[in-house]
């Protein structure tokens, strides 16, 4: 623990630059010294000037495997260089308390650690969740006081909430835990904070990419050990900036839809006498497709097509950048998308098909990047952002063209970033 003016001299005199610049992608510590600073500021002026620590939670992008996670498939992912960080210290009492930079002030009691009716679909009940995940491992938990500040945009499809849960965990572990809990187990308590205590039924591959950090290969086939795989490779010098695109579109009341999803994938499943479309041969699958059809309608059979395919495919990208051939990947990346474009669907909700911002966005892509590069729907779809390599030579005009079309700042330039969730400076 550190003084908070100490940590502010520290950034000022740039001895943290090494480490910012490695974190974040970046040749110049400058704006994230800036951040930094101010988020100490921010804390000091809600809970003064005290002896504190900051963490941070990168955002994810999706690179391979979309919607496959669920099912016990395989996903490649990697940690992105925006994220959520907080200044955080114990403040001796019961009730963990935060603010964060343009939401409302949360208090959550450690005395009740089981889900809230009335905090369904909030952060208090992110929070909850991971102390009560935590708590049942047996490690006595105490309050902290935080601020936190997030780039990573809510929306966004870099997952913000695991990114939260995340740096929810990474306090936690640290302050109360010895940081004796690892990286992976991070993620599940976040995907267990979100699937009960927030109310969304989400898989693991957001939180474990979040908490694990750079590009992970990961394969669900058994949950609860999932075997995650780093890949070195050098994305800075393949020629190709990562874009995420914002469509504009609104994620709000798409719960059900996103529900749908692993629903319809689990019934088609269970056609098969199976749990999860993991389990289920796929020669089987489409020897039987008929009665599948009868049983379980088009659209689960469409979808669960698409999770052979992609869960294939991830596997497929992953060997690509294993071996340096950045185009076949980007090829199978172009597959992808159109796999969930036209099986998964998730590009568009029914409940209004007259909006529909996501399509507008990969038609505007695949005219700009003229056969080049890749590009696909992001995250878990249906609203949001679309994901695209783009050669560096045609940077400047793709940009300018999403944004011509989407709106200014709609086209963001990312970087991987190297490491997951971790304490920045203590």
């Amino acid at each position: 623990m550190t003084e908070t003016k100490e940590l502010k001299w520290q950034l000022t005199m740039g001895v943290h630059d090494a480490l910012l610049e490695k974190l974040y992608v970046t040749h110049d510590a400058a704006a994230q010294r800036a951040r930094l600073t101010a988020l100490i500021e921010e804390y000091e002026a809600c809970f003064g000037e005290t002896e504190v620590e900051l963490f941070s939670a990168p955002g994810r992008t999706e690179l391979g495997g979309n919607h496959t996670d669920h099912q016990h498939g395989c996903v490649l992912a990697a940690s992105v260089n925006l994220d959520t960080v907080a200044c955080a210290a114990p403040n001796g009492t019961n009730t963990i308390r935060i603010q964060s930079e343009g939401y409302p002030f949360v208090e959550v009691s450690l005395d009740a650690l089981v889900p809230q009716p009335d905090e369904k679909n909030q952060t208090a009940a992110l929070i909850r969740g991971m102390a009560a995940a935590i708590a049942a491992k047996g490690y006595t938990l105490g309050g902290f006081d935080a601020y936190a500040v997030s780039s990573v945009l809510s929306g966004s499809g870099l997952s913000s909430s695991a990114a939260y849960e995340t740096l929810i965990g990474v306090i936690l572990n640290h302050l109360f835990c010895n940081d004796e809990l690892d990286a992976v187990e991070i993620a599940k308590f976040g995907q267990y904070a979100e699937n009960i205590f927030f109310g969304k039924p989400c898989g693991l591959m957001d939180q474990t990419a979040s908490s694990v950090g750079n590009v992970v290969a990961i394969d669900f086939d058994d949950p609860a050990s999932p075997r995650i795989e780093e890949i070195a490779f050098p994305f800075a010098d393949c020629g190709h900036a990562l874009c995420i695109i914002d469509s504009g579109a609104d994620h709000a009341d798409l719960t059900d839809e996103y529900a749908a999803v692993p629903q319809e994938m689990r019934a088609v499943a269970a056609h098969f006498g199976k749990e999860v479309l993991r389990d289920v041969e796929e020669e089987r699958f489409y020897a039987g497709m008929a009665d599948a059809r009868r049983a379980c309608g088009d659209r689960a059979v469409l979808r669960a097509a698409h999770f052979f395919a992609d869960n294939r495919r991830a596997q497929q990208e992953a060997d690509a950048l294993r071996a340096g051939d950045f185009d076949r990947f980007c090829r199978l990346v172009t597959e992808s998308g159109r796999s969930s474009f036209m099986y998964l669907q998730n590009v568009y909700t029914a409940k209004t098909p007259a909006q529909q911002a996501v399509s507008v966005a990969l038609l505007t892509a695949e005219r700009l990047l003229q056969g080049r590069g890749a590009f696909r729907v992001h995250g878990g779809g249906f609203a949001g952002t679309i994901q695209a390599f783009v050669p560096n030579d045609l940077l400047d005009a793709f940009r300018a063209g999403m944004e011509e079309v989407l709106g200014e700042g709609s086209c963001h330039v990312l970087g991987i970033r190297p490491a997951g969730g971790i304490v920045l400076l203590s």
